[in-house]
């Protein structure tokens, strides 16, 4: 049985990162595990190629979410990347820090040592960019730009947000959050930069790190209240276990680190009673505090401008396609987000409650993203910290089974007064007078939605999540957490949890940058411990 310092178990974000900063020292022996591929493909690096790997099994574990009244009953898909770099392979590369009082929220919860005056060293660690002053990172790993591509309807949405009071604002990761831009994207030259990218290939050659693909883990090992090792089965049926001499680190994500642990018998006894699973050690936490960011987009039917609709057909894509292989430019380097907004639904509020994403393209279905024929824009409307709270369970003992997510969204009073009154202020800011000349007719909701109702009703119908899943191994001090604020387990040893599930609450943006900062912060926590050992 091979033996290993560190067994990391997931090598997506976090898990590409821990691989790096535990293996640096040349000494410490890490096992990195994942089940899907190694992560190359002709798409991988293609930026705009995000809509083709969202929809593909072989990049995507294609989660749903169980039907729920409060979405009208609509399945809603769970994207997770399958392969190293995880969902840094498939996501829009929106880089976003969040807010630095959504960590200190995070230390006044419990979580210890995770206010912004923590974690801001982390995210200025793993960054290089030339954009913003101080404070922003310069020399890490993780390329952070803005979006090239400049366009006349963008720079007509920006004017008109600045005719409705919102200011432009050159580095929402800086001091405010607050206005409109452009998008910060993990991109270096033209490509995607992942986290396998920045982190993992400079490490492959360290004699210390092993690195496995196509090998599913199926439970943890525990022995006298201490987790030694994982089983796994490789792509050909065959099964093995692997020992861990310090600690065996999930990093497998807010879906399925909640899944491993019921499945290894670690949750609340009534869940692992329903699945038919022996109870191994009582934490009722474990899957519970989901939360995910859900948005609507908002479409409308543009004139006198050339978008994405148009731009990626026939001949015109064939001549997208040359000037991306030639000079790397260009509509191939788009991803989910254009131009940006940050904006508060009340003006008294100290800080922005609601985030855009604008982009000159439109499509009926988020989900699969197929473009329209006829010119169109978007506008993408999301709260930034959702208090509806849901939870993920194992639905069976079957480690290949897909666990039962229910967000429960839209549930809270709050989230849907956020989410109406955010439509509200994007269609004003689109019917300013820079907007003019570009808006032909609002597709979707329509001027015919003008109530609280109606506009709940179509967020409730058309409505997904942004695909950002957090909290369901939640960090904290109390009897409902499911690790501390050293990210291990509670009651056990051996076992720690670094990835989007210990968020003890949602940060105000995209998350792939605060999982990359808890990993980071992760891998320091480790090596002190063993240090101490």
């Amino acid at each position: 049985m091979d033996t290993y310092d560190y067994v990391i178990v997931g090598g997506g974000t976090a898990g590409c990162i821990l691989a790096n900063r535990l293996s640096a020292d040349g000494r410490s022996t890490v096992a990195l595990l994942e089940a899907g591929e190694p992560g190359r493909g002709l798409w991988v690096g293609i930026p705009a190629g995000f809509t083709k790997l969202l929809t593909h099994p072989r990049w995507n574990w294609g989660f749903r979410s169980e039907p729920e009244p409060g979405t009208c009953d609509r399945p809603i898909a769970i994207p997770r990347g399958k392969g190293l770099g995880g969902s840094t392979l498939i996501n829009g590369m929106i880089y976003v820090r969040g807010q630095p009082g959504d960590y200190d929220a995070w230390a006044q919860a419990g979580a210890r040592g995770w206010s912004h005056a923590d974690v801001a060293p982390y995210f200025e660690k793993l960054e290089q960019t030339t954009v913003g002053g101080a404070g922003r990172g310069r020399s890490g790993p993780m390329h952070i730009t803005e979006v090239a591509e400049r366009f006349p309807i963008s720079e007509a949405f920006l004017q008109a947000a600045g005719q409705d009071g919102w200011p432009r604002n050159p580095d929402y990761n800086g001091a405010s959050q607050e206005g409109v831009g452009y998008y910060q994207v993990c991109q270096h030259r033209g490509r995607r930069w992942s986290v396998a990218d920045g982190y993992l290939r400079p490490a492959l050659r360290r004699r210390n790190l092993d690195v496995r693909t196509q090998v599913h883990v199926t439970s943890l090992v525990l022995e006298q209240g201490r987790c030694t090792g994982v089983r796994l089965r490789r792509a050909d049926g065959s099964t093995s276990q692997l020992r861990a001499r310090h600690s065996v680190v999930l990093t497998a994500g807010a879906v399925q680190s909640p899944q491993l642990l019921e499945l290894s018998g670690i949750g609340s006894p009534q869940v692992l009673a329903a699945a038919g699973i022996p109870v191994a050690h009582a934490l009722a936490g474990v899957g519970e505090n989901y939360i995910d960011h859900y948005a609507t987009r908002m479409n409308w039917r543009v004139r006198g401008a050339r978008t994405l609709n148009e731009s990626t057909r026939g001949l015109s894509l064939a001549a997208a396609v040359a000037r991306y292989a030639v000079q790397r430019r260009g509509i191939l380097t788009l991803g989910t987000g254009l131009a940006f907004g940050f904006v508060k639904t009340d003006p008294a509020m100290p800080t922005p409650d609601v985030q855009y994403f604008f982009m000159h393209a439109s499509y009926a279905d988020a989900a699969v993203r197929k473009l329209d024929r006829l010119p169109g824009m978007t506008l993408g409307v999301a709260q930034l910290r959702p208090r509806s709270r849901g939870s993920i369970h194992v639905a069976s003992a079957d480690p290949h089974a897909a666990p039962a997510i229910r967000p429960n969204l839209l549930t809270h009073p709050q989230d849907q007064r956020c989410l109406i009154d955010g439509m509200r202020i994007a269609r004003r800011i689109v019917e300013q007078p820079a907007m003019a000349r570009y808006v032909q007719a609002e597709l979707n909701p329509g001027p015919q939605v003008q109530t609280d109702a109606q506009w709940l009703e179509f967020a409730r119908r058309t409505g997904q999540t942004i695909y950002h899943p957090i909290g369901t191994c939640r960090m904290g001090e109390d009897e409902h957490a499911v690790v501390d604020s050293r990210l291990r387990v509670r009651g056990l040893q051996g076992l720690r949890v670094a990835d989007a599930s210990v968020m003890p609450a949602m940060v105000s943006g995209n998350t792939q940058a605060a999982v990359m900062m808890i990993a980071e912060k992760a891998a320091d926590l480790l090596l002190q411990d063993a240090r101490s050992a």
